[in-house]
């Protein structure tokens, strides 16, 4: 194992320095989560200010970022978020993090804040910050095309306008169609006047078991293409499991406020694809392809290019506020351009909609009407946002700091400061859904997940414990879960369930290890990829040995680390918990029970060692 290798880039005085972990720090960080969650917790107060100078933003790739290894392109992103107040982090692919892995360095880190804009040029190993004067104010697809044009096939990390003026949840964006969404870390890039970051190297990252690794590298593909889920996420992406939300009636409608949509399982599927989808679009080292890239052949944007149809955005645009698909692309290209999290902001505009239908706000407030399905109107708020205009700029804020100010806390869907995504708990339950719950970063999805899910059948009953699971026996035989008896205890084969808090903990610590090593927690990959596999991949690369219960433990213990920043950054025990709107029926969904909810919670908390209100032992 080599040490960990870090650029430590102070904006202040435009100096950096190089830094090494030592080789047992290497060892228990790894890369990517893992090592991020161990900087950030070490060296910031929890009273720092998300947008003051003293909040570090770190970019970490996965340990196998740019080897090869089926999907390892991942990099981590973490600083203090301005949304939650808690460690704000988030995960991107394409090529960035294996181009920065060729330079040599496993981590960049950023101090303080630059007297003027500048970007950071790392071009095959030379470190320069240079003037951004001439982008700023620019947006993002402007800013790449200014930077192509002077670094030809580079890898660029850059903020829009929203990340400029300091939006909560403005993102980071990864070229032009990816990010880093959620948490606000793009206006914690723009705090410290950094507009962007471009890097390119021709270095070859070598494994240490080079046959060994080429050998497992095989292996993990063959293995990854046999899954049942390989096929169909190849052929429709993330909305291949659209139709299945708006079947079980768990659709955000009119954020979470109105009726299910019954046409959306026949509209919301393949069709989507065989209409607007003119090419696929891959990370690094994936055979997927699970990316689209659409085209609009009429109408207002005819012509339109961009990668859209991804599950969560257009269940956001399309069901949470009432959008055709062709406005939820005009949607996705302003926050592609503008830099901000879709899911944040689309549910923002959401909440504001409802205000207005609500007669909570007027037009007096928002200068036009706010009429669910309007496009214009929905897109035009969206830039107001990003531009901070008129009530744009309250909104932001986000919708706890927004709806607070604007006196109806009820109308905000957030959990612990992060907008909820496109799933009603009360009409799909699953570690999804009470995983929103117990995410380190809040109301979001993409930290737990069943590598086993079964979206044919839902269990609707109130005992809040359990998931609907049904698995053919030779797969739940080669399920990596260990021990044996753990297994036993998470699935029920007679009753054909999940017992969720022992599922909750696995998976978060499952997905952990996959962003530590960089790889990807798309369902091909999350269902047949586990620690053993990840154990010997580790030793054939590194030259180091560490065993699956090591890793399964480095990953628990990066949770608990980052558990224990947010209780002392002041999150209360009670936080875990959904708005009070899952609480009560709604359009034929049932409501919720508080009190089991808090059963469950309890459970979790002792599987995980914790006390009842789910503080961790201070090691």
């Amino acid at each position: 194992m080599k040490k960990i290798r870090i650029l430590d880039i102070n904006l202040g005085n435009l100096k950096f320095k190089e830094t090494e972990l030592s080789f047992e720090e290497s060892l228990m960080a790894l890369g990517g989560m893992g090592l991020n969650a161990r900087i950030l917790t070490r060296e910031l107060s929890p009273e720092t200010d998300p947008l003051g100078p003293d909040n570090i933003l770190i970019f970490s790739p996965g340990l196998l970022a740019g080897s090869g290894f089926p999907t390892a392109s991942r990099t981590e992103a973490s600083a203090l978020s301005p949304a939650t107040s808690g460690f704000g982090t988030s995960n991107s692919g394409l090529f960035f993090g294996g181009d920065l892995k060729r330079t040599g360095y496993d981590s960049l880190i950023f101090r303080s804040r630059a007297e003027s804009p500048v970007y950071l040029s790392l071009m095959d190993g030379k470190v320069l910050l240079l003037p951004a004067s001439e982008i700023w104010g620019k947006d993002a697809w402007e800013s790449i095309d200014w930077l192509d044009a002077r670094y030809p096939e580079s890898s660029i990390a850059l903020i829009g306008p929203a990340g400029e003026k300091g939006v909560r949840f403005a993102s980071i964006q990864n070229r032009r169609h990816d990010a880093w969404g959620r948490t606000g870390l793009g206006a914690v890039m723009g705090s410290k006047n950094l507009k962007a970051i471009v890097i390119q190297s021709r270095e070859k990252i070598r494994a240490a078991e080079t046959e060994n690794f080429r050998e497992i590298r095989r292996k993990a593909t063959r293995i990854i293409k046999a899954s049942r889920y390989y096929e169909p996420f190849k052929k429709s992406g993330t909305l291949g499991a659209s139709p299945v939300y708006g079947k079980f009636d768990a659709l955000p409608t009119k954020n979470f406020s109105g009726e299910g949509i019954a046409s959306w399982p026949s509209d919301y599927g393949h069709k989507l694809h065989q209409k607007h989808v003119t090419g696929r679009m891959a990370c690094e080292s994936c055979w997927i392809a699970c990316g689209h890239m659409v085209s609009i052949a009429g109408g207002n944007y005819a012509g339109q290019k961009l990668k859209a149809l991804e599950i969560s955005p257009t269940i956001t645009f399309c069901a949470q506020a009432g959008l055709s698909v062709e406005d939820s692309f005009r949607a996705t290209e302003i926050c592609q351009r503008y830099g901000m999290d879709m899911l944040s902001a689309g549910a923002t505009a959401a909440m504001a909609f409802q205000l207005f239908e609500e007669g909570k706000i007027h037009t007096s407030d928002t200068g036009f009407p706010l009429i669910w399905g309007d496009g214009d109107a929905f897109c035009r708020l969206l830039e107001d946002m990003a531009l901070k205009r008129g009530l744009g700029s309250l909104l932001a804020e986000g919708t706890a700091r927004a709806a607070e100010k604007l006196g109806h806390p009820e109308a905000a869907v957030h959990i612990r400061g992060l907008e909820m995504p496109m799933i009603d708990p009360r009409g799909r339950w699953s570690s999804y859904s009470f995983g929103m719950l117990t995410n380190i970063r809040g109301g979001d999805h993409l930290r737990c997940r069943n590598p086993f899910e079964n979206l044919r059948e839902n269990l609707k009953s109130e005992d809040l414990f359990w998931e609907a699971f049904r698995l053919p026996e030779e797969e739940y035989l080669k399920a990596d879960i260990f021990p044996e008896s753990l297994k036993k205890k998470i699935f029920d084969l007679e009753k054909s369930r999940v017992f969720l808090p022992l599922m909750a903990l696995w998976s978060e610590d499952l997905i952990t290890l996959f962003n530590t090593f960089g790889i990807c927690i798309r369902p091909p990959i999350l269902n047949t990829i586990g620690p053993t596999l990840l154990s010997e991949t580790c030793r054939s690369f590194t030259g180091t040995k560490i065993s699956p219960e090591e890793l399964m433990e480095s990953a628990a213990t990066s949770w608990n680390l980052i558990r224990s920043f947010n209780l002392a950054c002041g999150e209360k025990p009670g936080a875990a918990n959904f708005p009070k709107r899952f609480f009560l029926p709604a359009h034929g969904k049932k409501e919720l029970s508080e009190e089991k909810l808090k059963e469950v919670l309890k459970a979790y908390y002792t599987a995980r060692g914790w006390d009842d209100e789910g503080r961790p032992e201070v090691k």
